[in-house]
């Protein structure tokens, strides 16, 4: 008999728990040859509000291993940062518990770092996005004091291991708690020019989402806008197969399964076309790339008419309104006040918050 396509009616919310029920009877009973798909038919929708985004900084030097626009799942490899070379001979004389902060200007072309030891008490509550200005103290200790105004973009725990060189002079290189690695950077330790001191630290996303690249002089930022799957026919499943009164039986007994879409009682099966549709959707055929491409969605929590503040950036901290929305490039035309006057300036999504 000739297996055909049917739209199977579920109560809403238990789409994906009917499709498991109904995989693990079909596998039970050895069915698959009668029952081979079972679909339910969602798309992946990125969501870009401010508190989906996932940031990461990295240096100019990192290695890059994903590009703007592409997707990715939780615990892909983002970026790598070089190894740690010793760039002189001598003798490791202190390993330093410490904290490494960086303040970056509003305008985000100049920044300056801070390695802190945790003896000297850095001030809590430095969070990153957090304003400081020239003057403000960074730990109990007076000697350290921020020197310029913007605001915190790292604060992370560090190792700082200083090494004595034979010409008696020191250097110090700063290691992530990630890569630091205690045999290697052990007191009284010996160390040659051109040794690996710690490995090159990798950033790996978080979640599953798609990336945006941002250049900055004295960094770059890697963006993971998280992404969520949203049914595209809430309450009912597609599935493939022989309908006979068993096979009809089989199916309409699995719980939460509310019946078939019929016409004068009997199961509608679908058209051609429909069937075409609902396969390439469900990936049971190949499409091209650029089509597949679609599939994905830029749901943005900013629409035109919207109030929103900027939070980075050149224009950092003013607030307006947007005019114009490009979800494919998800960058927003928005009019600020600038010297008395509106002014309309382009920012990504990713720079602006709702209010």
């Amino acid at each position: 008999m000739k297996k055909e396509w049917y739209i199977i009616h579920t109560i809403t919310g238990y789409e994906n728990r009917v499709k498991e029920n109904l995989d693990a009877k079909i596998k039970a009973q050895g069915y698959e040859s009668i029952i081979p798909n079972v679909v339910v038919l969602e798309e992946i929708v990125i969501d870009t509000s401010s508190k989906s985004l996932e940031r990461h900084i990295i240096s100019h030097e990192a290695k890059l291993h994903v590009s703007n626009g592409k997707d990715v799942e939780k615990g892909a490899l983002l970026a790598e940062e070089p190894a740690i070379k010793v760039r002189r001979d001598g003798t490791i004389a202190e390993v330093i518990n410490a904290r490494r902060i960086v303040i970056e200007t509003t305008d985000k072309k100049f920044s300056k770092t801070y390695v802190i030891p945790e003896s000297a008490k850095p001030v809590s509550g430095l969070r990153v996005g957090a304003n400081v200005f020239q003057g403000t103290f960074l730990a109990s200790s007076d000697e350290y004091i921020c020197d310029i105004d913007g605001k915190v973009v790292i604060n992370e725990k560090v190792k700082k291991v200083v090494v004595r060189t034979i010409l008696g002079d020191e250097d110090a290189y700063v290691i992530h708690g990630d890569v630091f690695n205690s045999a290697a950077c052990k007191k009284g330790v010996q160390v040659k020019a051109g040794q690996t001191l710690a490995e090159g630290r990798k950033i790996f996303s978080k979640s599953t989402g798609r990336v945006a690249i941002v250049d900055y002089p004295t960094r770059r930022e890697i963006i993971v806008q998280k992404t969520k799957k949203r049914k595209l026919y809430p309450g009912y499943l597609f599935v493939e197969m022989i309908m006979n009164d068993h096979t009809w039986e089989f199916v309409r007994g699995t719980p939460f399964v509310m019946g078939f879409v019929s016409a004068g009682g009997r199961p509608l099966p679908l058209k051609p076309q429909e069937v075409h549709y609902i396969k390439r959707l469900a990936g049971l055929e190949e499409v091209h790339q650029a089509e597949a491409a679609k599939v994905t969605k830029v749901e943005l929590e900013v629409q035109q008419g919207d109030s929103v503040k900027i939070v980075t950036g050149p224009f950092e901290g003013f607030v307006g309104v947007v005019k114009e929305v490009d979800e494919e490039k998800q960058e927003l035309k928005v009019m600020i006040t600038i010297f008395g006057r509106e002014t309309p300036v382009s920012v990504h999504v990713s720079e602006v918050e709702k209010i």
